[in-house]
């Protein structure tokens, strides 16, 4: 039975990760594997660039773009030695088409512009890890993933057609051998054109991966040693969570938790496929699992918290009450606005939302709400979420700053507060 790891950006950052992921993969002595790489390092954040630019600065596409392809091509200099490696001309034929589509497209259209340019960061990384995991013996097969994760024509979010991804995958994952493949990436059916499942999407596509192989287990390798119960760039005493149950892991993920894509556990859950998080720097060490079984091991608080949100508040004009058609109208322009909902709140004549503001609409969406509301706004916010917590926890997480909202339910409480 397959097994799918996932490495992402961090572990392929440089010649000396793929070197470790390489040693990895030795050390586990797996064999029948399917390889899921994402963009390397911050890729995705400069391929970003690019797309930004042409849409506002198309003068410096060119700078842009060569930045990228000198990140790429110091660390294929570094992992090979011979300059006539057939990896040189990959990824100078991968730049090639990245910048004919974007001297000959004509598209206005942000969403395809991105999922057309960003995923040559996947592309690249993938094809620089099989390249150096054959120079080093370790047999493989490079499989681009638009040929087996089929989606709709929603970019940047675009949904899988579970069927269709089924039979490719079955059909062109070959058993007992190591596959590679990108994250992140998909196409539609009408015109094979990119697609991209979401941001942090190459854990889902491990997930697609592991469902439609019935595959033994799931490891995501990342730079900490699991999944902790805080985030330590924000937490200084934090805890690892050797055993996660799959309901838990999906409150945590839905409550915005980073280590785990939302979207990745259903999939596992379902065929009660075991994911591990581990450490690509301590790749024997347990990690943490997410599978059947008790809550959490250990049974401790998690804390969870989002920057950069938007809280608005509504009430009607005529001081009449925020009832179902109402709040539905809400609720509508929320996902016309691709405003993702984190937290709400209603009283008789007040309706309250904190919002994800990802993709800027925020001034369209205002606009259409004081057609029919009164509002009031703050941006910048951030929403503190603590599953399992203490009251003492809550009292030192407040300590003095302004909270916006407090909602509390048996095993979270959400916090907004004001920065």
């Amino acid at each position: 039975m397959s097994k799918v790891f996932k490495f992402g950006g961090a572990s392929v950052k440089d010649a000396e990760g793929v070197r470790n992921l390489a040693s990895v993969i030795e050390t586990t002595k797996e064999k029948d594997l399917v390889l899921v790489v994402s963009a390397m390092g911050k890729m995705t954040n400069s391929f970003e660039g690019v797309v930004s630019n042409y849409f506002s600065e198309p003068t410096t596409i060119e700078a842009t773009v060569s930045e990228i392809y000198n990140y790429h091509h110091k660390i294929i200099s570094d992992l090979f030695t011979a300059s006539s490696h057939p990896i040189f001309e990959r990824i100078n034929k991968l730049f090639k088409e990245l910048n004919h589509f974007l001297k000959t497209t004509k598209s206005r259209n942000h969403a395809f512009v991105y999922d057309q340019v960003v995923g040559y960061g996947e592309l690249c990384s993938t094809a620089i890890v099989s390249a150096y995991l054959s120079e080093v013996n370790i047999a493989n097969t490079l499989l681009d993933v638009r040929t087996c994760i089929k989606t709709n024509a929603n970019h940047r979010d675009a949904i899988v057609d579970w069927g269709a991804t089924q039979k490719n995958i079955e059909k062109q994952v070959k058993p007992n051998r190591i596959m590679i493949t990108q994250g992140f990436l998909g196409s539609e059916d009408t015109n094979n054109f990119t697609t991209t499942l979401g941001r942090e999407g190459s854990d889902y596509t491990a997930a697609i991966f592991g469902y439609c192989l019935n595959a033994e287990s799931v490891t995501i390798w990342k730079d900490v040693p699991g999944v902790l119960n805080a985030d330590p760039r924000y937490f200084s005493k934090t805890q690892l969570l050797r055993h996660i149950s799959y309901r838990e892991a999906i409150e945590l993920a839905f409550y915005g938790a980073t280590v785990i894509h939302p979207k990745t556990l259903q999939p596992l859950q379902r065929k009660e496929i075991p994911l591990y998080v581990k450490s690509f720097v301590n790749p024997l060490e347990e990690g943490t699992c997410v599978g059947k079984g008790v809550t959490l091991d250990p049974q401790t608080s998690c804390f969870i918290l989002k920057k950069n949100q938007v809280l608005i508040s509504l009430s009607s004009l005529d001081f009449s009450f925020m009832i179902e058609n109402n709040i539905s109208e809400v609720f509508k322009l929320l996902q016309e606005f691709k405003m993702r909902v984190e937290l709400i709140q209603n009283s008789a004549i007040s309706f309250s939302v904190c919002v994800d503001n990802k993709f800027n609409n925020l001034e369209p969406l205002l606009a259409k709400l004081r057609e029919r509301f009164k509002i009031k706004w703050n941006e910048g916010v951030t929403l503190y979420t603590i599953r399992h917590s203490k009251p003492v926890e809550i009292k030192a997480l407040i300590n003095g700053r302004e909270v916006l909202i407090k909602q509390e339910s048996r095993d979270t409480v959400q916090l907004v507060i004001k920065e």
